[in-house]
């Protein structure tokens, strides 16, 4: 829950600075990375209920929209002068 509730801040940060081109990207990537985290996992490991496949592949799709969100966050042109800040 707290991945979850991170992206989900993350998304409102980036919607208020309008950055939706680039949240449309980074859940078009996420959304990729996810699937093919669960067709590599599902074909892997049939010893396993296909319900923790899915489970996986969320939390695999959750990581990568937190890492994209912290990547523009931080960025020195990102919506939040983080780095600027720290500078002065």
């Amino acid at each position: 829950q707290p991945l979850n509730a991170y992206v989900f801040a993350a998304d409102g940060i980036l919607q208020g600075a309008s950055e939706f081109p680039f949240q449309a990207k980074s859940m078009a990537l996420s959304g990729a990375v996810g699937a093919v985290s669960f067709l590599a996992i599902n074909s892997n490991d049939s010893s396993s209920s296909m319900l923790v496949h899915v489970w996986t592949a969320l939390l695999v799709l959750q990581l990568v929209r937190g890492i994209t969100s912290t990547v523009k966050m931080v960025d020195t042109n990102g919506p939040i002068q983080i780095w600027k800040s720290l500078e002065k």
